[in-house]
């Protein structure tokens, strides 16, 4: 098959879709199928030269984060039947508009990936935002969800949420399997390249965080529910670090910085910025477990990631696929509160190794047999085929 990618950017500091998008397109192009992309990213962006598939950069857009391109919309036209499909991915960027609009006079179909952009959370957090979205919704995200051959969601939980958040809404839904490839195999050589940059005493424990430093991860939540445990139970946490790798440089990554400070806890914390190759799969080999307090989380590429390094994970039941993980009995399942949160901790703490080491070996299990690329890669496939 020929396949077009559409996506807002390629970035890969923008988050998980991106990486997605990599990680598919990789594993079909080994099975000699077609991937280009398309983005609203202007055409000197690094990250566009750099990236490993052709990607077609049609930025930059007008109107803000919007991205309004006449260029984009011209080029999907000009370019439709050379593809067998077109995937969108991600809601509330002109590059779904444009492919709604490019498409009109030819019968290549398309499909969406929301990536849990229909969240309630969002229309809960933010209702002023959400307010300008419905402005929006009936000329924009509407049609083009409705319009769409499949919206393709990646849980049956996404799935039944996104239809809460708005009451005009129509979909034709699919849910499909999604994942990650296994990390690298150089295991020694990843946590050496970490241990190098980030060394700590010989016997700590690290708690990774890997993401972005935003609020909707429960970045506060993790921060004042560590320094609740750090002060009732000072032993608890005596020997442990909080390992915060992600991009933290706007100002609520600073905001939480302070916090830290504020709190008492800085001397626990590290923050890393952004890792990638060997720093960042070190990270995950030299870690403890994982932890995400999110507030809404559609998939959590991260939290797969950290399966897939056989690391048990601490997560809200705001991660879309807690329930999975909660029955392979992989982790420690927690609300989005500062108590529940900091009772994970606790348990967390006082673990044992063997206790770690077997949900480890569950982690892997669950990966491979729910979450890996491969499989996600047929899914999106079979889905393609079955719509088109």
């Amino acid at each position: 098959m020929s396949l077009l990618h559409c996506i807002g950017s390629i970035n890969p500091a923008t988050g998980g879709p991106i990486e997605a998008v990599r990680q598919l397109s990789a594993v079909h192009q080994r099975q000699g199928h077609h991937i280009e992309l398309a983005s609203l990213d202007p055409p000197e962006a690094p990250w566009v030269h750099q990236s490993p598939i052709q990607c077609h950069a049609l930025g930059p857009g007008l109107l803000g984060n919007f991205g309004f391109s006449p260029r984009y919309q011209r080029w999907i036209e000009g370019n439709a039947s050379r593809f067998d499909a077109v995937i969108v991915h991600g809601l509330w960027q002109y590059h779904g508009v444009g492919v709604r609009q490019g498409l009109r006079r030819h019968r290549t179909p398309y499909f969406v990936y929301p990536h849990g952009m229909l969240d309630p959370w969002f229309k809960r957090t933010y209702p002023f935002k959400h307010l300008k979205k419905w402005l929006f919704w009936p000329w924009g995200e509407y049609r083009v969800l409705r319009d769409a051959n499949g919206v393709l969601f990646t849980c049956e939980q996404e799935a039944r949420l996104a239809a809460q958040s708005f009451c005009l809404y129509s979909t034709h839904d699919q849910v499909v399997s999604f994942g990650t490839a296994p990390p690298p195999a150089e295991a020694r050589q990843q946590a050496l390249a970490f241990e190098t940059r980030f060394p700590a005493a010989q016997g700590t424990r690290r708690l990774l965080f890997l993401g972005r430093v935003h609020e909707k991860k429960g970045v506060d939540l993790l921060l004042k529910a560590w320094a609740q445990v750090a002060r009732t139970h000072p032993q608890a946490l005596a020997c442990s670090q909080l390992v915060m790798a992600g991009p933290a440089d706007d100002a609520y990554g600073q905001a939480m910085k302070a916090l830290a400070v504020d709190l008492g806890i800085a001397s626990q914390v590290v923050w890393t910025g952004m890792l990638s190759g060997d720093e960042k799969w070190g990270a995950y080999r030299c870690s403890d477990a994982f932890v995400l307090a999110s507030h809404q989380e559609n998939f959590g590429i991260s939290v797969v990631e950290a399966l897939a390094c056989a690391k048990p994970v601490l997560i809200s039941r705001q991660v879309n696929i807690w329930r999975e993980i909660d029955a392979a009995q992989a982790g420690w399942m927690v609300d989005d509160d500062i108590g529940s949160v900091a009772a994970g901790l606790g348990q967390w703490a006082q673990s044992t190794s063997t206790e770690r080491a077997q949900m480890g070996d569950r982690a892997v299990a669950l990966f491979q047999q729910r979450f890996h690329i491969e499989a996600a890669a047929k899914s999106l496939l079979d889905a393609l085929s079955a719509r088109a």
